[in-house]
């Protein structure tokens, strides 16, 4: 969601927190701006709502030069998408303020502050923690004191509640940066003679490669180029600095037109990436620390996965191959509704917590509410090597699919499948998959990147489907099995990027209720494997064709269903159990080629943010 990033040096720093700003755009934000403190330590600020671009047309015009800034990327929770309430917002020329994340009690705050005469220039949650910040900071003054921007914080804190990140410069304090974390991330960027605060390393790959994870709690104080993390209790702490290394190259579009799409066709490579070292020629294997999966599984009794969006639809999945391989029982749950319901916790429970980022705020909360349960452990399944739900788990399985900077995520889709099935396996190996199931599925996983490759070729052929739905409001995904899942997974596809009103359902439900909505100008996309429901699949498409429905269908057989209103797009085979990746590739691509013909943005949908970091 809305990104931060700030900036300490002894040079100019408003090319840095621009070029930060762009390497955070993939996040999804609608307003940016930025402040810098200038050498006659007066606050210059230019904020602008829609694109960065808009912004560094500004900064063309009007240049602001300082060693000391903050900058933000806005995604709209309380208040329209105005320049007034975009980021930084300020207080009394005196204090600049960027905030992630949303101030629960801000109304009460608000009321206080008008109170006491402080003027509010915008509808936002943010804008308190400025106000307040210089409250105290007055206090200070009018008591006699010198003024403590550490110390006026610290009691800024203590009156915030909900989970934000924020940082804070000041007039009167010109050499000093404070950040806080408390439940959004903040990373510090050590550069050299220069030090930067970022909500996600991406912002500061081109200036470091050395960084320091902020935990919860922490508030960090930088002043010059040294600088001291504490708690709330202001203890001094102590956190590592770590070295990234990675390939920066993957943040570049190279020849392709989109991120989205370069991402879809980066699954392969990701499903080559995640198998590394996890598959041999007559086991798969999930190897982590002291062995203390495998130690883990044979306690396990019952599985409760719980994720969003399209961590979702991946668990959904392993659901149904848990409960095609074995007898576990398992539940699957959207993580914002688990959080806040009563349920049962039955002894051997193990908690499996599914998120592209590692941040998802409210699967994030589901982990760290899980601490006061009797789970018997908790794994967390994620891209994201130092993110907090990384950190925090039990357990951690990477899927090492690479960085995904297109919002509508695919590449860490399919790549959380391979993980989970692999999971699945070393679950029900020994009661219920017998190695020479486990062989031959071995030799059908290192295919399956080959497979995936005969898809891609497919593009052009998808290409030329997507024109049937160029003009529609609404379609209809249908699957059965565990193929509803992906139907609802192709349905998220395009409503996220074509903003066309996607909806799915079991093609056996219908009978009770959906059919009313089938019409001639009603697109459905039907997934049709050759299984032990495919008549049962014939025969819902067929009530379909009767009322006129427009059928997309994606098979790997022949459907034999014939009629006018019928486009077919046959794939290849493999293994059942890996059906489900196939399938995914093709509604990935309709719904791109999809949004493309619309002409919508793309890589960062309207409303929508990458790592969903607020409730």
């Amino acid at each position: 969601m809305c990104g931060i990033i700030a900036v300490l040096a002894e040079r100019n720093v408003t090319d840095i927190l621009l070029a930060g700003l762009y390497r955070l755009e993939y996040r999804g934000y609608d307003s940016a701006g930025l402040a810098v403190l200038t050498a006659r330590q007066r606050l210059r600020c230019i904020k602008r709502t829609g694109k960065v671009a808009n912004l560094e047309r500004a900064l063309e015009k009007k240049t602001l030069t300082g060693q000391i800034g903050i900058a933000h990327t806005r995604w709209a929770t309380h208040g329209a998408v105005t320049t007034e309430n975009a980021h930084p917002h300020h207080s009394n020329d005196s204090i600049s303020v960027v905030h992630n994340g949303i101030i629960e009690n801000d109304a009460v705050l608000r009321k206080e502050l008008i109170a006491a005469h402080y003027q509010f220039a915008s509808d936002t949650d943010s804008e308190v923690i400025g106000h307040l910040i210089h409250y105290y900071l007055r206090q200070q003054s009018e008591s006699g004191t010198d003024t403590n921007l550490f110390t006026a914080v610290n009691q800024c804190i203590e009156r915030l509640k909900g989970a934000y990140a924020f940082v804070v410069i000041s007039t009167k304090h010109p050499r000093q940066i404070i950040g806080v974390r408390k439940g959004s991330p903040l990373v510090l960027g050590n550069g050299i003679n220069e030090l930067y605060l970022a909500s996600d390393v991406q912002a500061l790959r081109q200036v470091t490669d050395r960084f320091t994870y902020l935990e919860e709690d922490d508030v960090i104080h930088i002043k010059g180029d040294a600088y001291t993390i504490t708690n709330p209790h202001e203890q001094d702490l102590q956190r590592p600095v770590v070295h990234i290394s990675t390939d920066d190259g993957a943040s570049g579009k190279g020849n392709f037109r989109h991120y989205m799409v370069k991402e879809i066709f980066e699954q392969p490579s990701a499903i080559r990436a995640t198998l590394q070292k996890r598959i041999s020629d007559r086991q798969l294997s999930l190897p982590t620390p002291d062995n203390a999966l495998n130690d883990l599984l044979e306690q396990v009794r019952h599985i409760h996965i719980v994720s969003c969006g399209t961590s979702y639809h991946a668990g959904l999945v392993a659901r149904h191959w848990l409960e095609e391989l074995s007898d576990y029982p398992c539940t699957v749950e959207i993580a914002s509704e688990y959080r806040y319901r009563p349920y049962s916790l039955q002894e051997g429970t193990l908690l499996l917590l599914v998120s592209q980022s590692g941040e998802t705020a409210d699967t994030l909360a589901c982990l760290r509410d899980s601490k006061k349960k009797d789970y018997l452990s908790r794994i967390v399944v994620c891209n994201v090597a130092e993110s907090s739900m990384a950190r925090e788990a039990d357990i951690l399985l990477l899927t090492n699919a690479g960085p995904e900077f297109g919002v509508a995520s695919t590449k860490a889709f399919t790549s959380q499948l391979i993980v989970l099935l692999l999971l699945v396996v070393n679950l029900v190996r020994n009661q219920h998959f017998p190695a020479k199931k486990e062989r031959a599925l071995i030799k059908d996983l290192q295919r399956l990147p080959q497979l995936l490759e005969r898809i891609l070729q497919l593009d052009e052929t998808i290409q030329n489907m997507a024109h049937g739905l160029r003009d529609t409001n609404n379609a209809l995904f249908v699957g059965r099995g565990m193929y509803y899942p992906i139907a609802l997974e192709g349905a998220l596809k395009m409503k996220e990027i074509s903003y066309i009103h996607a909806e799915a359902f079991p093609a056996g439900e219908l009978k009770h209720g959906p059919l009313a909505l089938v019409e001639p100008t009603m697109p459905v996309i039907a997934l049709m494997p050759n299984n032990r429901l495919r008549d049962k699949m014939r025969s819902n498409l067929r009530e379909i064709m009767a009322r006129g429905g427009h059928l997309y269908i994606f098979s790997d057989r022949k459907s034999k269903i014939s009629g006018d209103n019928i486009c077919e797009l046959v794939l290849p085979t493999t293994h059942e159990i890996l059906l489900p990746i196939l399938y995914t590739i093709p509604l990935q691509l309709l719904a791109y080629h999809v949004a493309v013909l619309k002409g919508t943005d793309i890589d960062q949908p309207r409303n929508l943010a990458k790592s969903v970091t607020v409730e």
